[in-house]
């Protein structure tokens, strides 16, 4: 791609190039979305923004004037802008029109045909591999293969009384089944709350897709349970976390999950949001390593006393105290929060593991930052996709080497550059809420596919009821057709 200013030449309407899921009128996904690269009349790709108004977007529904879908465009500062948008009721022949100065952009207006399901529709596609194929879900992901590697089988039978009797008397669970599209649950310990997070993937994934009839138990807790005992036989354990310790099934965090779930509703933070405020351009950002955070490991103590011996190398402060209350004195005065928006302003990120890994790598990785990572035994569904010295500058666990690797950086520049926009283009392919449904569904199809007894609602199981729609209800297609055949 030819770098070129912004003032070089104009924004072409027709040579604009569009693209995306929310020009798809099958993916359904609580925030749809999809992309603008400005073009300019020679065909060039503008690398720098042409403007946060550049573009203007109108989504309509001949059917319904008074449609109800909000519209957020997101301009992400490097020619390209991220369209996202909302809907509260279900349409028909939804039309997108996408304008440069009142002229239509691309291919603009883009038609979505037929019933177009907004996120609180019950009406799930019931081939599963339709569903994949709308989706563009990729045909594997190399983490669910090694997950399940470890299981030949799994019989739900002697689960439902093994992993109780191994793990529910210490551990925070829910145990769940699936049946017929319906999702139940009984939990098992103290500390449940965090079901919340888990009872309403499964809720929006079974409004979109059929599940396969499936009983599993999910770990509440931080830490993965299954430890890495080859003379026993492991229990599969679904857990928002994985160690090298352990051999847990792992599952998108509950952190990313809840933001996809409410991308344009109450959280502010997602993939999405990130993308449009990635702070100054890469030359005026400070050439400082910035962290915050809470003292939820020593190492974070140890990256402060290291920050404050080199403040010109490195700004890093606690916003709170829990775990370390006595080292107050020793590593405090407490720092106000800062808007995660406001980290960008920095050319290196810290990720540095809390109590397991740190969720908030997707979002460092999404901005357009160079990520340091901690080196940890701890990871999330993605870990391994991930290359250091690609997408991220490893450090060792002990930061021992973390000052010499900001200096690297600082006598690097270009190089750590093109490490930070390729941790930002992986974010932005494999980060998003597509990716996230498309991974959990695959993870159930996997895991059903190795049951040996039927899945059962077991004794104490409550149904989850899928949360009643009634100012906007929506007329599902297929549904009606099932009840006619």
């Amino acid at each position: 791609m030819t770098r070129r200013s912004k003032a070089a030449a104009a924004p072409s309407a027709s040579r604009t190039l569009i693209w995306g899921p929310g020009l798809e009128t099958n993916i359904v996904l609580p925030a749809r979305f999809f992309f603008i690269q400005t073009v300019d009349s020679t065909g060039r790709n503008f690398t720098t923004s042409p403007g946060e108004k550049t573009f203007e977007v109108k989504i309509t529904s001949p059917t319904d004037p008074y449609a109800r879908i909000w519209v957020q465009i997101l301009d992400r500062n490097d020619g390209s802008f991220l369209v996202r948008y909302r809907m509260y009721a279900s349409y028909t022949d939804l039309h997108i029109q996408i304008l440069l100065k009142d002229k239509p952009v691309g291919k603009s207006p883009y038609v979505l045909k037929g019933a177009v399901y907004h996120e609180s529709c019950d009406c799930p596609e019931p081939s599963g591999a339709l569903w994949e194929k709308n989706m563009h879900c990729p045909d594997s992901f190399s983490q669910i293969e090694n997950d399940l590697s470890i299981f030949p089988s799994v019989d739900p039978d002697y689960n439902a009384h093994e992993i109780l009797k191994r793990f529910g008397q210490r551990h925070s669970l829910c145990h769940y089944t699936i049946k017929n599209n319906q999702v139940y649950i009984k939990t098992h310990g103290e500390h449940v709350g965090f079901r919340i997070f888990m009872d309403a993937f499964l809720l929006s994934l079974t409004r979109k897709v059929k599940l396969p009839d499936i009983e599993f138990f999910v770990n509440l807790g931080d830490w993965p349970l299954e430890k890495r005992r080859a003379s026993e036989k492991p229990s599969p354990i679904f857990s928002w976390c994985g160690s090298n310790d352990t051999q847990d099934i792992v599952m998108p965090t509950y952190d990313l999950t809840e933001s996809v779930l409410e991308t344009m509703g109450r959280v502010s933070l997602d993939m999405m949001s990130v993308q449009g405020h990635t702070g100054p351009a890469w030359e005026q950002k400070i050439s400082k390593a910035f962290w915050r955070g809470r003292d939820s490991r020593k190492e974070r103590l140890e990256l402060v006393k290291l920050a404050r011996a080199n403040t010109d190398m490195l700004d890093a402060a606690l916003t709170n105290f829990f775990f370390f209350k006595h080292d107050e004195s020793l590593y405090g005065p407490l720092v106000k929060h800062v808007s995660f928006f406001d980290f960008f302003k920095y050319k290196y990120q810290i990720n540095v593991d809390g109590t397991v890994a740190a969720y908030r790598l997707p979002y460092l990785l999404a901005g357009d930052s160079v990520v340091f990572k901690h080196d940890s035994i701890y990871y999330e569904h993605f870990y391994k996709q991930l290359q250091p010295w690609v997408h991220y500058i490893p450090f060792k666990a002990d930061l021992s080497d973390l000052l010499e690797k900001i200096q690297w950086a600082r006598d690097h520049d270009e190089e750590a550059k093109q490490i930070a926009l390729a941790g930002q283009q992986f974010a932005r392919t494999h980060l998003m809420g597509d990716s996230i449904f498309c991974y959990y569904f695959k993870l159930f199809q996997k895991y059903a596919e190795l049951q040996v007894t039927e899945p059962k609602v077991r004794d104490g199981m409550e149904l989850v009821e899928q949360p009643k729609d009634e100012l906007f209800p929506c007329y599902c297609a297929r549904k009606q057709v099932r009840d006619e055949l």
